[in-house]
């Protein structure tokens, strides 16, 4: 386990930053409001943006923070001890902070784009029954995302190569279809930028319980079926120590 410093807090803060900006303007495009939205949102552009934008800040960060830009992957980098304690906290702070900022730069872009959408804020969909069935929504989708970013970072037998393509590929199927049923969050940081900065919190439990299960559903099946003799060193999970 390796002490993180400085350096690895703030590429987590400008690259969640970044990460939400850029998924809540693509949002505030491309995605209609109104009784017959699903038909008029272009939900492939959302989820192919939204993938591309987490490959590129996990490329851009990786060496240094290990690449998070999400509390749900740092409670299981955390569970797994590849992170500690103290560390995990400040990393979560982090990405909230930059959660809220990336939603700010949004809104202050878009005003008058990004009210209808609330600036990519989520919410649960009509499509669905009610705030139960948008956090199992929420937890499929993160335990997925993490799943893959433990197969490919964490395993021994991980292709780390692969990493940043096979992470931002699984975020944009994610997205094309959980998109249209809870906007697709998959990370409490990047709902809760956008539900601030919105006013629009889409019911709360939803997008905080559902990650939290979706997450730690994902560390119990990569221990008990991927990683089953001993634990990995992914490049994007020890970074080089940075500079305080």
């Amino acid at each position: 386990m390796q002490e993180r410093g400085l350096k690895a807090y703030l590429a987590e803060l400008i690259g969640t930053l970044l990460l939400v900006f850029f998924i809540t303007s693509v949002v505030v495009l491309f995605v209609s409001t109104g009784e017959q939205a699903q038909f008029g949102s272009d939900f492939a552009v959302v989820g192919l943006v939204q993938g591309f934008v987490l490959l590129g800040v996990i490329v851009m960060f990786s060496a240094v923070s290990g690449g998070h830009f999400n509390p749900a992957v740092t409670l299981a980098a955390a569970v797994i001890k590849r992170i500690g304690p103290i560390d995990a906290l400040i990393y979560m702070l982090a990405q909230f902070i930059g959660a809220v900022l990336g939603a700010l730069l949004t809104k202050e872009l878009l005003l008058d784009e990004g009210r209808a959408t609330h600036y990519g804020a989520g919410q649960v969909s009509a499509l669905l029954s009610g705030n139960f069935a948008g956090a199992v929504v929420e937890a499929i989708g993160t335990f997925c995302l993490v799943l893959v970013i433990l197969a490919v970072v964490f395993s021994k037998k991980g292709a780390k190569d692969w990493a940043p393509l096979a992470i931002g590929m699984t975020f944009v199927f994610l997205i094309m279809v959980g998109g249209p049923l809870t906007v697709g969050c998959f990370n409490p940081a990047r709902w809760f930028g956008a539900a601030l900065v919105g006013s629009e919190w889409g019911g709360v439990w939803p997008f905080l319980v559902g990650p939290i299960v979706g997450s730690l559903a994902a560390v119990g099946v990569f221990k008990l079926i991927i990683e089953t003799d001993g634990p990995g060193s992914g490049r994007l999970a020890e970074p080089a120590r940075p500079a305080s």
